[in-house]
C-alpha cells in the first residue's frame, strides 16, 4: 500500500537548483527488494555534492541524496528480511542514482541491505555511517598486515572530519598512540578527547620533500587526503609498516619513488567502502557493535531534515568538523 513520506528533494530548474522538503510517495520510489523506513542518515561530503547537482555524482534529477540510512524493515520481497527488521544500507548507488536517506522512506535491492549489530542502535549506526565504516575498513586493513600497538605511533590525516575522528577514536580504543593532523588549531582539545595522544598541524605534512625517503616516524597511517601529504607519509613509515588510503582532498596523484616500497617494504593499501563485498561489510559492522565500539556521540551534531541546507552549505565550505546525523523520525 502506498504511503506518503517526506524528503530532501532536490530538482534542477532554469535558474539553478532548487532543493527543500517535500512530501513524497513510495509509487514514486524506484523498484527493490526491500522498503524500509528510515529513523536516521548521516551527512557526507558526497551528499552535499549530490545536493547540489555537482557533475559526476547523481545523473538524474528531481533526486533525494543520502548515501547513508538506518531504519525498519516495512515490507520485503525477500526471505533474509521480514518487517520490524532494524537494518543499515550506506553507499553502493544509495543517495546516487537511488533515492537515498534524506527521505524517510528508501527501497533498495536486498544485497545492499545489512542487519544492524546488536550492539548498536539505529542513532549510533549512523553516527558511524560511510564515514564510520571507512574508518573501519582502513583499520581492518592496517591490523591484518600485523598492525599492533605496540609498533608505535599512529598517524591520521584530515582527523576532525567524519573519516578522521572516527579513526582516531577506534584506534585509541585499541590501544593505540594516535598523532592526529588537522588544520583546525582550535579542535585540538576534541581530538584528544576522542584519543588523539597528540594532534600537529597538517603544514608539517604537506609540504613538498624532494627526497625519495625521509626520517621514520610512523608504524602505520590512515589517510583522508591524498596528494603530497600521503607522498610524505609513505616516505617516512617504518619498515614494513602500511598506510590506508581512502581520500583525496589534496589531490589524486602521488609523486614518488619506488624507493619506500622497495628499501622499506612498505605497503599502501586503497580503501573502498561503496562496493565493498557484503560478507565483509556486515563482519566489520558487527565489530563496530562489539570490540570496537567507541562512543562518538560528543562529536556527533542531530539535525532534522529542517536544518540540512545550512549544514550542507558548510560542508562544501570545509567548516565541518566530526559528523552530522539526519533524524528523520522526528522531522
Amino acid at each position: 500500500m502506498a504511503q506518503n513520506f517526506k524528503a530532501y528533494h532536490v530538482e534542477k530548474t532554469e535558474d539553478g537548483v532548487s532543493a527543500g522538503i517535500q512530501t513524497m510517495n513510495t509509487e514514486q520510489l524506484l523498484t527493490g527488494d526491500v522498503l524500509i523506513n528510515v529513523h536516521y542518515s548521516s551527512l557526507n561530503y558526497k551528499d552535499a555534492l549530490s545536493a547540489t547537482a555537482q557533475p559526476g555524482v547523481t545523473k538524474e534529477y528531481p533526486h533525494t541524496p543520502g548515501v547513508d540510512a538506518a531504519g525498519v524493515v516495512v515490507e520485503s520481497q525477500d526471505s533474509r528480511f521480514n518487517a520490524g527488521d532494524e537494518v543499515i544500507v550506506t553507499s553502493y548507488d544509495l543517495g546516487m542514482n537511488t533515492w537515498g536517506g534524506f527521505g524517510q522512506m528508501i527501497r533498495v535491492p536486498a544485497d545492499w541491505v545489512v542487519t544492524k549489530p546488536a550492539g548498536l542502535s539505529l542513532k549510533e549506526s549512523m553516527m558511524l555511517g560511510t564515514a564510520g565504516l571507512t574508518a573501519a575498513m582502513c583499520i581492518d586493513s592496517l591490523v591484518q598486515q600485523g598492525l599492533s600497538p605496540e609498533d608505535g605511533p599512529i598517524l591520521v590525516t584530515g582527523s576532525t572530519g567524519g573519516v578522521g575522528s572516527a579513526a582516531v577514536a577506534i584506534l585509541a580504543h585499541l590501544g593505540f598512540s594516535v598523532t592526529a593532523s588537522t588544520g583546525k588549531a582550535s579542535a585540538t582539545d576534541m581530538l584528544k578527547s576522542i584519543g588523539a595522544t597528540e594532534v600537529i598541524d597538517r603544514n608539517t605534512l604537506s609540504e613538498e620533500d624532494k627526497r625519495p625517503m625521509s626520517k621514520t616516524l610512523w608504524a602505520g597511517a590512515v589517510d583522508t587526503v591524498g596528494g603530497t601529504t600521503l607522498d610524505n607519509i609513505i616516505k617516512t613509515l617504518k619498515h614494513c609498516a602500511s598506510v590506508a588510503c581512502c581520500g583525496l582532498v589534496a589531490g589524486p596523484k602521488l609523486n614518488l619513488t619506488v624507493f619506500p616500497f622497495i628499501l622499506r617494504g612498505v605497503n599502501l593499501l586503497g580503501a573502498d567502502s561503496q562496493n565493498m563485498p557484503m560478507a565483509r561489510r556486515q563482519r566489520l559492522w558487527d565489530t563496530l557493535g562489539a570490540d570496537w565500539k567507541v562512543d562518538l556521540s560528543s562529536i556527533n551534531q542531530e539535525i532534522t531534515l529542517d536544518g540540512l541546507s545550512d549544514v550542507l552549505a558548510s560542508i562544501l565550505k570545509g567548516g565541518m568538523q566530526g559528523h552530522v546525523v539526519v533524524n528523520l523520525k522526528d522531522s
